[in-house]
């Protein structure tokens, strides 16, 4: 035990070692927080749960949970609730550690208890945390690090609006508790995290993706301009550098596509809008004429096997033609030069089914289960060597799954590869 004066009490991790037998009733409160909270959804739902069972333990007006921070030079709240209003010390506050007692608990894994709030402030005047904490009304204290295999992730604080209201006998208990909830509360943290960082990087992908469409189709119109000799003719090599140019482009805004198509899906924002539609009028054909540039530059042939009585589905047309697009372009891309491509479709009652299948390398059998991940390419030399991103596939599988459909490939590596999409009729509600 180390006591700096008799206001302020810290608590190692051996003092009361051998005296962890709680009575019955709260050792059964303890035994319950240690059931339930790993089963907690978020660290919101975790901490509700922690602050009513603490009801039955001991005095407790409010509850904190921060995280070390830059390294463990700050402490910054993340979650904090009480039974009164307003809270001043909020989360996202944050502190140095420097020059703080808290500095004590990270250091050395000892719990703290502050006897007399006001009395702390009056001996810590520059402490801003504690002079909002007075501000709440809370006169004393209890904080307790949380450790996972010996690493300090933060603390839980526990306070009242009565000064000397915790005992060592309280700091214990509170310790047991949060030895059975750190592990839980750490899962809880990093899947926050990742959630964060997931959404921040979809937004980002977004924005760079939409700057930079608008200047790129901007330089393709300008470049088209200068081409078909609105300004001026040209010699046969300024027409070529230009091509080249328009060429490298479209190369860019179909990447520019592909990612926006990702961040509007892995920002949920991907919404199924059905309807019913004839799909070669609204789907196939459009798609067809996207891609139709790239189609006679490489010399392909396209043949369409469409059913004799065009009949109406259901379907989102936006999103199909984002599929449809991706798939044959996929096909004008790894396809043979000079080669054939065939569209496929066919529709029954209980379901419509749409195939692109082309001439070309294929892809090897042991390689298929990687389709349709995001950001995985096939690791074949000659796949591997033309450009693509991984993500087109995947949104056309996402949009597929959307639908209650699904999708399929099929190859003879070094002849032919073929993709479906296959989508029930009438659309099941997911």
């Amino acid at each position: 035990m180390v006591e700096l004066n008799s206001n302020l009490h810290f608590l190692s991790t051996f003092e009361g070692a051998g005296e962890e037998h709680f009575p019955e009733d709260e050792q059964a409160i303890l035994d319950n927080v240690n059931d339930k909270v790993a089963a907690k959804a978020s660290l919101g739902e975790l901490m509700e749960f922690l602050f009513n069972a603490v009801q039955e333990l001991y005095p407790c007006d409010r509850i904190g949970l921060a995280f070390l921070d830059d390294e463990g030079r700050r402490i910054v709240a993340h979650w904090t609730k009480a039974l009164y209003e307003p809270i001043l010390l909020a989360p996202g506050y944050g502190e140095d550690l420097a020059q703080s007692s808290l500095h004590t608990v990270i250091d050395s894994g000892c719990s703290r208890i502050i006897y007399d709030l006001e009395r702390y402030e009056e001996e810590h005047p520059m402490s801003a945390s504690t002079r909002l904490l007075v501000r709440e009304g809370v006169r004393s204290s209890m904080t307790c690090p949380l450790l996972v295999e010996e690493r300090i992730l933060g603390v839980l604080f526990l306070s009242a609006r009565e000064p000397k209201v915790y005992t060592p006998y309280h700091a214990r208990l509170w310790r047991a508790l949060a030895e059975r909830i750190s592990q839980a509360v750490e899962k809880a943290w990093r899947i926050e995290q990742l959630t964060a960082a997931n959404q921040a990087y979809n937004e980002v992908l977004a924005f760079v993706s939409h700057e930079l469409k608008n200047p790129v189709a901007s330089m393709m119109t300008d470049a088209r301009v200068l081409v078909d000799g609105y300004l001026g003719e040209l010699d046969s090599r300024q027409k070529q550098k230009l091509e080249r140019l328009i060429k490298k482009g479209n190369y860019l805004l179909d990447l520019i596509r592909e990612y926006l198509d990702l961040a509007r899906m892995e920002g949920g924002s991907l919404r199924l809008n059905a309807a019913d539609i004839f799909l070669e009028e609204e789907v196939l054909e459009p798609s067809f004429e996207i891609i139709q540039p790239q189609l006679q530059e490489r010399g392909m042939r396209l043949e369409r096997h469409f059913p004799d009585k065009p009949g109406m589905v259901s379907c989102d047309p936006s999103l199909l033609k984002i599929v449809l697009v991706n798939l044959l372009g996929n096909a004008v891309k790894y396809g043979q030069e000079g080669g054939l491509i065939r569209l496929r479709y066919d529709h029954s009652p209980n379901r419509f089914v749409v195939s692109v299948w082309n001439e070309g390398p294929g892809f090897p059998a042991e390689e298929r289960s990687r389709l349709f991940r995001k950001f995985s390419r096939l690791q074949s030399p000659e796949l591997k060597a033309r450009k693509g991103t991984g993500v087109g596939l995947y949104t056309a599988w996402r949009i597929a799954h959307l639908h209650g459909g699904r999708m399929d490939a099929h190859s003879k590596q070094g002849s032919w590869a073929e993709f479906t999409l296959e989508i029930p009729q009438p659309l099941p509600e997911l």
